[in-house]
């Protein structure tokens, strides 16, 4: 299992980078206000199936990497962690970009199941998410520990906080839309999370 020293820091950090405005939680808002919280639901079951297939995909590369590698293994998670302090550092350079815009918010609707492929699709086809996925994971990961059990717990956070995070833009309706439209609004928010990264990654980089 992951040491709570370890979880105290992930939790905080993925919690920050899924409640980020971004395509997912745009695609929530989006629905929410249109169909409801609860058709909305369906969408948030294929996103969270999607993140977790990508999170699980980087995690067993980063597996092989750890018995065939190690040398890589080690190179990759310096990588990670510099990779974190980059984009720490261009969210808090951020001039709020991912303030929302009325094209934005205007998504199509469909039936349940269209409903929980957009969310599929949307994770699944996110590079930025794999990147993320590939540059988070492995500095969390201990080589002298168990993989698959250390990856059922950052899979279970990473999905529990999707899902969270998801729910505030899907239920906060217009007033969240109103929040993200202004700048400074989003501005305050990436710069929190940017920090909270940038720490995280010198942080693990010298633990």
């Amino acid at each position: 299992m992951i040491n709570l020293a370890l979880l105290s820091v992930f939790v905080p950090t993925f919690f920050f980078v899924s409640v980020t405005p971004g395509m997912c939680m745009t695609l929530a808002l989006s629905l929410g206000m249109s169909i409801g919280y609860r058709r909305t639901l369906w969408m948030m079951l294929g996103e969270v199936i999607g993140v977790a297939i990508v999170a699980i995909a980087a995690v067993l590369g980063i597996s092989a990497l750890m018995l065939n590698s190690p040398w890589l293994f080690i190179a990759l998670k310096i990588l990670g962690a510099g990779y974190l302090f980059y984009l720490g550092v261009q969210l808090w350079l951020s001039r709020g970009k991912l303030a929302l815009s009325q094209d934005q918010t205007e998504t199509k609707v469909g039936g349940n199941w269209e409903l929980t492929m957009q969310g599929f699709v949307t994770a699944i086809a996110n590079p930025k998410g794999w990147a993320f996925m590939v540059s988070l994971l492995p500095p969390f990961i201990e080589g002298d520990k168990p993989v698959f059990s250390q990856l059922f717990v950052l899979v279970g956070i990473i999905m529990i906080s999707e899902f969270v995070s998801m729910t505030m833009y899907a239920t906060g309706g217009k007033g969240v839309k109103r929040l993200l439209k202004q700048t400074k609004n989003v501005r305050l928010i990436n710069r929190v999370s940017g920090t909270l990264m940038m720490g995280v990654s010198v942080w693990l980089l010298f633990s």
